[in-house]
């Protein structure tokens, strides 16, 4: 159990400060990834950004995923998961304008005080403050990978174990510090689970943004 997302960055920070980060980049995936994101960024010394990235929802069940989408509109499809939930083809493009929609929007906020951070050849590390189906992280990672950076680290304070093993194909490593066995929603790790708005997000980004930008 975490105190808090804070809480739980702190201990993340720990198990990352002794790695070999080639120009350390936090990929933070909004909204309750942004705070994770900046304390893991300051604790290691890391250059703090965001990848925008969300959900598919199921029809009729908004907190279980299908899949991901991320900014570039890439989308990870979660095919068991889709036809277990009978996600018809019309369902799934009205989804995806949806939350390519939602996507735009933040895009538009967070960019004006956040100009987007080079990957290329850095180490990237895409964090959120927990992993449930992993749809939203692989996506985030895949648009990342596309970018060429030296290496992407998934980190994370608490993942279900099989999903783990999904996210290892895609990206160099995944640090968890909570492998979980018996995991229903991120918010039962922690004590306090605040709901996280934009505006906060944008207040983060603006206070780490880079003297030079």
């Amino acid at each position: 159990m975490f105190r808090d997302r804070e809480d739980a960055a702190c201990q993340l920070a720990a198990m990352l400060r002794d790695y070999d980060l080639k120009a350390p980049l936090v990929l933070a995936i909004p909204r309750g990834g942004v705070v994770t994101g900046a304390v893991l960024a300051r604790e290691i010394g890391a250059e703090l950004d965001v990848v925008l990235s969300r959900k598919l929802r199921a029809p009729n069940q908004p907190e279980l995923a299908f899949g991901g989408i991320s900014e570039n509109g890439e989308v990870y499809l979660n095919e068991d998961a889709a036809e277990a939930s009978g996600v018809t083809d019309e369902y799934f493009h009205q989804e995806k304008e949806c939350q390519l929609a939602v996507i735009a929007r933040r895009k538009q906020s967070m960019r004006r005080v956040r100009p987007k951070s080079p990957i290329q050849g850095r180490s990237v590390i895409v964090t959120d403050d927990g992993v449930a189906t992993g749809s939203t992280m692989i996506a985030a990672l895949q648009t990342v990978r596309s970018q060429q950076p030296a290496e992407l680290i998934a980190a994370v304070p608490v993942a279900p174990a099989d999903r783990i093993r999904d996210l290892e194909k895609y990206c160099d490593k995944v640090v968890c510090l909570c492998p979980a066995q018996h995991f229903w929603a991120v918010g039962q790790f922690y004590q306090d689970f605040p709901t996280d708005e934009d505006e906060r997000v944008v207040e983060i980004l603006r206070e780490f943004v880079p003297q030079s930008v």
